[in-house]
């Protein structure tokens, strides 16, 4: 017997129950839940595959083992990357916790003034790329700096003293004051949420028992932040260990892994060389990524108990020390980058200190000009839609979603992969995986279904959303926690489909966060370098990649143009998407009370 659609009787209820089964609201969850899983294997576990194999290859495609790694280390100018890369991260993270946690307590535990704009000015170097960060010491302590040169010798000849100083700029030192800059916002937003997080009871039962100020910090204040100083040494520690742009301009003769990379691949076209050297740039930063992940764990469950939230201090003392250690900080910061905006309208440096915005004519430079801004641009707007999108819908699925444990773990576990990848590493893995028309599999070759992205926007918009997804990932998943979970079961129980839900509740509250989210990948794909440096095409010229190859040309002064345009445009960015956030997040506030939430 058969049905009116041609299937035996008996095969019908399982036909119905499997069509059911998929296009049932659990069905459509998981269903949706392979896809991204599926999104983040092509977008990461593919690419890192092909890097992986291409390490132990020769030129010709031919498996070697690990003859490149044995090559790596016999080379006495590769290994000693290792080393350098080794120490100056370790000097830059020692340099940048302490600054930072020191700043970091002063904002959050003592009653200074102007605490919202001593944050702000701390974390302005987020805005412009780690390029800025060399032509600026450049500019500073280099051969005609203006602390070099005691300020072209104004000084000496006013006041009669020589306050010229060379720093030996170009190498390690140059490298890790550069990268002491860098990392020193994320390690102050880290610790700042660690000191936040102490339970004030725990210092009232110190002093009761007689402990003093000395006592109580480094009984109650450092293990009470230990995990948190922890991870933010690990986080320092992957940033200045994978970074490219300052090491490039001011590194010298100091090679790293990072630079190794870039000059095996562009300067050599030795791929197989640049694939080893990614492979082992890769593994201290996997180690680094992992050890943070540990710690992050512990500090969570430290503070998954409610805790009484401890007051800053009004100790006079605390107050003079702190608004002075405090505020020199932000004004080094202010006068750091103050220096590229200053640099970039000097006519020409140091001979002719007449303002002018000659250098702001990118027509007669290389690199693309303001083509390469208006690319710059369009990247990191559709970075933001497509990455805001993914990553948000992503995150509600994983944290929304009752039951599905193991695909949910698998999904937040590859969201997790991008956290530990260099941008350089994603950019070459992405030049193997995506160039390739095929691949090999149990002898059969089969074609590559991505290769149409290759030098395409395509491309350079999917390796922003990979390298930054980690973060924009945790960000949308905080603000996902915040919101009560009745609402989903409420839904559940009328019958509502979650995607109604999520259109109509979910994305309405959590809009300020999504705008965030949005920004955070604008910014980012404003400034990076080491993402794209290796993607980009002669037809897609961008900003961040213009800057190196104005440094490389020796245009200097327009480097630092093209940079200042890069960080205006990411100020601008963050107040718009600062402005909307707060005024969304009042209207949530006030759609919430209304419904009684």
């Amino acid at each position: 017997m058969s049905d009116a659609a041609g299937f035996p009787t008996a095969i019908r209820p399982l036909r119905l129950s499997l069509a059911e089964a998929l296009f049932s609201e659990r069905g459509l969850r998981a269903a949706l839940l392979v896809l991204c899983a599926l999104f983040l294997a092509a977008a990461v576990l593919g690419p890192l595959a092909q890097i992986l194999a291409k390490s132990l290859q020769d030129r010709d495609g031919l498996s070697i083992g690990l003859a490149n790694f044995r090559a790596f280390f016999q080379s006495p100018s590769l290994s000693r990357s290792l080393g350098n890369s080794l120490y100056i991260a370790a000097v830059t993270t020692a340099l940048s916790v302490s600054l930072g946690f020191a700043y970091a307590y002063g904002l959050t535990r003592v009653n200074i003034p102007a605490k919202g704009l001593l944050r702000g000015l701390a974390m302005a170097p987020l805005f412009a790329p780690t390029l800025l960060y060399g032509i600026n010491l450049i500019y500073l302590f280099g051969r005609k700096g203006l602390v070099t040169t005691g300020f072209f010798g104004s000084l000496t000849s006013v006041a009669g003293l020589d306050l010229s100083w060379d720093i030996g700029l170009y190498g390690p030192v140059g490298i890790i004051i550069s990268e002491t800059i860098f990392t020193f916002p994320q390690v102050v937003l880290i610790v700042s949420i660690a000191l936040r997080a102490t339970d004030a009871r725990l210092y009232e039962a110190a002093r009761s028992m007689g402990a003093g100020g000395g006592r109580l910090f480094f009984t109650v204040t450092l293990p009470g932040v230990r995990f948190g100083l922890l991870s933010a040494a690990f986080v320092s520690f992957i940033l200045c260990f994978t970074d490219f742009g300052a090491p490039k301009v001011v590194g010298g003769q100091c090679n790293v892994l990072a630079t190794d990379i870039y000059k095996q691949v562009i300067g050599q076209q030795n791929f197989t060389m640049g694939a080893t050297v990614s492979v082992i740039l890769l593994i201290p930063t996997v180690l680094a990524y992992c050890c943070d992940r540990l710690a992050q764990k512990r500090q969570t469950a430290l503070i998954a108990a409610k805790s009484v939230p401890l007051p800053p201090s009004d100790d006079p003392a605390a107050k003079r020390f702190f608004s002075a250690y405090c505020g020199l900080v932000a004004l080094a910061l202010l006068a750091f980058l103050g220096t590229g905006v200053f640099a970039s309208l000097v006519t020409v440096w140091p001979y002719d200190l007449r303002l002018s915005l000659a250098h702001y004519r990118f027509g007669d430079m290389g690199g693309g000009g303001y083509a390469a801004l208006w690319g710059s641009l369009r990247m990191s707007l559709y970075s933001a839609v497509a990455g805001t999108a993914i990553t948000f819908f992503s995150a509600y699925l994983i944290e929304k979603t009752r039951g599905l444990t193991g695909l949910r773990q698998l999904a937040y576990f590859l969201a997790m992969i991008p956290l530990a990848l260099p941008g350089l590493v994603i950019g070459l893995a992405y030049i193997f995986f995506f160039n390739a028309p095929g691949f090999s599999l149990a002898g059969l070759t089969l074609p590559n279904p991505f290769h149409f992205l290759y030098a395409t926007m395509g491309i350079l918009v999917l390796s922003n959303v990979t390298h930054f997804y980690s973060v924009a990932f945790l960000t949308a998943t905080t603000a996902l926690k915040q919101l009560d979970k009745e609402y989903e079961a409420v839904s559940e129980s009328l019958g509502v489909s979650f995607l109604t839900t999520l259109r109509r509740v979910t994305v309405p509250v959590c809009l300020p966060a999504i705008i965030e989210v949005g920004q955070f990948y604008f910014v980012s794909s404003m400034a990076t370098v080491s993402a794209v440096i290796f993607l980009y095409s002669a037809d897609i010229p961008l900003a961040s990649v213009a800057v190196a190859n104005m440094d490389d040309a020796g245009d200097i002064a327009p480097a630092a143009a093209m940079s200042v345009c890069i960080v205006l445009i990411n100020v601008l960015a963050r107040w718009a998407s600062g402005l909307a956030a707060a005024g969304l997040t009042r209207r949530a506030g006030r759609w919430m009370r209304r419904e009684g939430t």
